[in-house]
């Protein structure tokens, strides 16, 4: 085995061969998602690698942007598949570097809370996942397009997109952190903003403490927020929460109950636009992206193959 090493300002690369490879895999590894130690993961896919007689290439994101890399790198070895051992904005990014790629992403869930894998329903033990990341069969997920921005997962504005936007600027990493930012996003909570939602010709005026754009049914918590989704159905859902008073909300982000189905309207749709009447806290798959006062959302079919367990016949 030979192992090379090579290094620049904002990477570390690994390059592990094996005689007589059967197939190639891309390691990309979020170091600091989750504020979890990767070392262990990483031994450990190295490990099944090798016994699987497979060959595996290791890059090591920083806080640069790292996709003109990961392209490069995926142009240089054509793997068969990109394993990802980060969060949902680690899977969202190399989502972006390689979306015009014919690849299998395999997901090691190693973020804050991983909203993606729980809905994929991933194992819990890495060394399920690393069965599935491999070996697995594969979905062909729809992503969203807001703003000309990508979204794999949950996307919302009002109050929880506050609390995402609290979380970076926190200390305090994992379901603690949010814990103690919901607690300062709870107390400074604002007033239910107005939005108009146009979807082909048909418009809905709201008052909403927050609305969600859905490709997926659950958030990282484990919540159910959006029952009847389906990742590769061509739609999203647009979730309005109108009178969502803080206990409820509370509960909400913490996974203890789904939302009271009275005070919520779900529309399912592939193209809508959403201006709300000021600019309200936005965020994507689990980074805040700012204020935003118009929001233009279309879907994006199949954009990208998923790695999940093998079906059973």
């Amino acid at each position: 085995m030979v192992l090379l090493k090579y290094c620049s300002q904002i990477t570390n690369f690994l390059s592990i061969e094996y005689m007589a490879p059967q197939k190639k895999y891309l390691f990309i590894v979020n170091p600091i998602s989750g504020d979890v130690d990767k070392t262990e993961m990483i031994e450990q896919t190295l490990a099944f690698a090798s016994e699987n007689n497979s060959e595996v290439f290791i890059f090591e994101t920083s806080e640069a942007d790292c996709k003109k890399v990961i392209h490069d790198l995926y142009e240089m070895h054509l793997p068969d598949r990109i394993l990802i051992a980060g969060g949902d904005g680690t899977i969202k990014m190399v989502a972006e570097a390689l979306e015009n790629q014919d690849v299998i992403f395999g997901i090691l869930p190693a973020g804050s809370a991983n909203g993606l894998a729980v809905d994929l329903d991933l194992p819990k033990t890495i060394e399920e996942n690393l069965e599935i990341a491999f070996n697995g069969d594969f979905i062909a997920m729809d992503m969203i397009e807001i703003n000309g921005l990508k979204s794999l997962h949950l996307s919302d504005i009002g109050l929880n997109a506050q609390l995402v936007k609290n979380y970076e600027q926190g200390n305090t990493r994992g379901k603690l952190g949010y814990a103690l930012q919901a607690i300062t996003t709870l107390i400074d909570a604002q007033e239910p903003f107005s939005a108009i939602i146009q979807s082909h010709g048909v418009g809905i005026d709201c008052s909403a403490k927050m609305i969600v754009i859905a490709n997926s049914q659950k958030y990282g918590t484990g919540v159910t927020i959006n029952p009847n989704s389906q990742m590769n159905d061509g739609k999203f859902e647009i979730i309005i929460l109108k009178n969502l008073d803080l206990m409820v909300f509370g509960k909400i982000i913490t996974g203890n109950m789904p939302v009271n189905t009275d005070d919520v309207q779900i529309i399912s749709t592939d193209k809508a636009t959403i201006t709300t009447d000021k600019p309200i806290s936005f965020q994507i798959d689990g980074e805040y992206c700012g204020e935003e006062s118009v929001l233009n959302i279309n879907i994006l079919p199949g954009k990208i193959k998923v790695a999940i367990p093998k079906k059973v016949i």
